[in-house]
């Protein structure tokens, strides 16, 4: 039985961390796909890699497997069976969500050994 199908997506990503009380560059709101989050101590942004961003730190080469949904908000253990058997292939993972959807960010260089295991597990992946 097939499980949910994973769409890789074509463009890099990189991640940003930004001192909590910066301001969120504006051209980061002009990309079409995007991620901030801040906590009491830093804000995260996830943007393609080709848009430079004054950064702490920034780590590159992110891709990125987009659930394909719209999933419920109700469902339970999606990202725990996906980031389960990414684990045990031993694939790093970066996940945000959003209402209809989650994004799972993994290094370029383990996106071949993602996709094979993902598959090995009955996933469907598109490009």
């Amino acid at each position: 039985m097939l499980k949910q199908t994973l769409k890789v997506l074509k463009e890099t990503f990189a991640i940003h961390s930004l001192d909590v009380g910066s301001e969120i560059p504006s051209k980061v709101l002009q990309c079409s796909l995007f991620f901030i989050g801040k906590t009491l101590d830093e804000l995260s942004i996830v943007a393609p890699q080709s848009l430079s961003i004054d950064a702490l730190e920034s780590d590159l080469d992110w891709r990125a497997l987009e659930v394909l949904g719209p999933l419920n908000l109700s469902l339970v253990g999606i990202m725990a069976e996906i980031s389960s058997v990414l684990a045990k292939a031993q694939v790093s993972v970066f996940i945000v969500s959003t209402f209809d959807t989650d994004i799972i960010l993994l290094k370029e260089n383990q996106l071949k050994t993602a996709k094979e295991a993902l598959i090995q597990d009955d996933y469907r992946i598109t490009t």
